[in-house]
Order: C-alpha cells, then structure tokens, then sequence
C-alpha cells in the first residue's frame, strides 16, 4: 500500500472526488472496505472531508465523496488508481472538480477580504 506524504512546499490544489456506486454493488463494496479504510488512514493528512454517500436516511451507501489536497491532477490520478473502492471496480463514475475553499476559513479574516472586494466590484459595475 502506498503511503501518502502531506507536504506544503509549493502550491497545492483542493480536488473535490464524487464516486457513485454501480448498481447492486453492496457486497463488493463490503468486501474491499477494510482496505478502502487503510488507504483512507495512510492518506489523513491529505483528505481534508470524506465519507459515504448515502441514498436516504439509514440507507446504504450509494457512492464517496472526499476533498482531498494535492499538488496536482496527475497526483490526484495516481491516488485514485490505487484507492482500492476503485481499483476494485466499485464505482460506476469518478467526477473530479477543482474546489476553493472558502469555509472553514484557513486565514482569519479571508471572507471578509472577499466580500470586500466584492462590494468594491459592484460600486464599480454600477457607475459604469
């Protein structure tokens, strides 16, 4: 199993993983999820929110969701060709986006920065 090192050199990107489960792929996923769950802890310090999507409340799973922070779209790849949900075929579709987080701020006063610039581009858009 390949353990992932959480490193803040250089710019780093959030990548928001939506998995959605093949149909009737409960057993599959019973099978693979302790495996699933040692990926998941070797790689801690680099998911920054996970877990199961679940179909209704008190449900079964219906698919994963994670955000998790890499230098880029090619280390995010080598991270989901190894995730064992997925190397083992359980999810029907992978999507990726890029994500900037905006809350919980990760530098105090970051919204109000933003909506301050904000308010300033809309003084401007009105005068024009």
């Amino acid at each position: 199993m390949k353990m992932w090192i959480c490193s803040r050199k250089g710019v780093r990107m959030l990548f928001c993983v939506t998995c959605i489960d093949k149909p009737d792929s409960a057993a599959l996923r019973a099978a693979t999820r302790a495996v699933h769950l040692e990926y998941m802890i070797a790689a801690a310090g680099l998911l920054r929110y996970g877990g199961p999507l679940i179909d209704e409340p008190g449900g079964g799973s219906a698919g994963s969701l994670f955000v998790i922070d890499l230098p880029g779209r090619a280390e995010l790849d080598a991270f989901l060709a190894d995730e064992p949900y997925n190397r083992g075929g359980l999810f029907q579709s992978v999507t990726v986006r890029v994500i900037r987080q905006m809350v919980p701020e990760t530098e105090p006063g970051f919204l109000l920065q933003e909506l301050a610039r904000e308010r300033a581009a809309e003084a401007v858009s009105v005068r024009a």
